[in-house]
């Protein structure tokens, strides 16, 4: 029973600041419940909760994004055509560099993947995926352009990173099950174990499946056509790409896109009232156009 208590408080304490553990556990070793090495345990997993939902640095939001990008990637193929990636990877970097994070760890990285769903998927450090599908709803480089600018907004707003953060627990998890292993039975260990490896699970699902909440995908919408624009594109593109989608909605049986985004037709009413608000008037550039039809097709 006092086991289970003692479990049962430590995760209590686990959801608390620093300052509060530290008194909770001072309670608990004077009462008996826990003995000192116990207390010094526990302290040292509460510290490791705190921390774990500190911001994270360019370098580590760059291995996180990478870990999450090579899960996405057990579930598509890319797409291989070395001169089409090199194309996507100017244009992307392109408005990457008139963003709010023109400059990431390990840079920016696009890749195309190989299913005619329409999709794309923004990973923390800069991992952005889209595939033929999503590509085949653009008809120029100015719309390309603002779909790439849409996933980068992602990106600079660290959409992926709040989403990850409330599966952080998996590094106090971690210090829990090296620092008191002794103390509980193989069955307890075996629970915080499955909870530590579900927790990768957790952020891929929410970033490929159940997707970035409403407002986050208007957010990302702001920020792509800000980007575009900065970058010299017509942001008319992101409007005749969304229009493509509305178009594709009425086909579709909700896979994809459609499944993890909001209607497009929402995000294309909103689009246009920030395009006039903000006065984007560039014209799309014939040059473009042709390179475009060139590379893609």
């Amino acid at each position: 029973m006092r086991k289970n208590m003692t479990m049962f408080l430590v995760m209590l304490l686990l959801l608390s600041c620093a300052s509060v553990s530290q008194m909770g556990t001072k309670i608990l070793e004077e009462e008996g419940v826990i003995d000192e090495q116990q207390k010094e345990s526990i302290d040292r997993v509460t510290a490791a909760v705190e921390h774990s939902f500190a911001d994270l640095t360019g370098e580590q939001e760059y291995y996180l994004g990478r870990s999450v990008a090579a899960k996405i990637l057990t579930s598509y193929q890319v797409y291989e055509n070395t001169s089409l990636t090199t194309y996507i990877n100017r244009v992307g970097n392109a408005v990457a560099y008139a963003s709010d994070r023109p400059e990431l760890y390990g840079g920016y990285h696009f890749l195309l993947l190989d299913t005619e769903e329409i999709n794309a998927f923004a990973c923390p450090g800069g991992f952005i995926f889209i595939t033929r599908g999503l590509l085949g709803t653009c008809r120029n480089e100015e719309a390309l352009a603002n779909v790439l600018a849409h996933e980068v907004g992602h990106v600079c707003a660290k959409h992926g990173l709040k989403a990850i953060k409330k599966s952080r627990l998996m590094e106090a998890f971690d210090v829990l099950l090296k620092e008191t292993s002794k103390h509980y039975t193989q069955e307890q260990l075996n629970r915080l174990t499955e909870a530590f490896d579900g927790a990768l699970g957790d952020i891929v699902d929410q970033l490929v499946i159940k997707g970035y909440s409403r407002q986050q995908e208007y957010e990302a919408d702001r920020l792509g056509l800000k980007y575009s624009h900065l970058a010299g594109y017509a942001c008319s593109g992101m409007v005749q790409s969304l229009q493509a989608m509305v178009t594709s909605a009425q086909k579709t049986t909700g896979l994809g896109f459609f499944k993890t985004h909001p209607v497009p037709q929402d995000r294309l009413e909103k689009v246009q009232q920030e395009i006039a608000s903000k006065s984007y008037s560039r014209a799309v550039e014939p040059t473009r156009t042709k390179r475009f039809q060139m590379t893609v097709g």
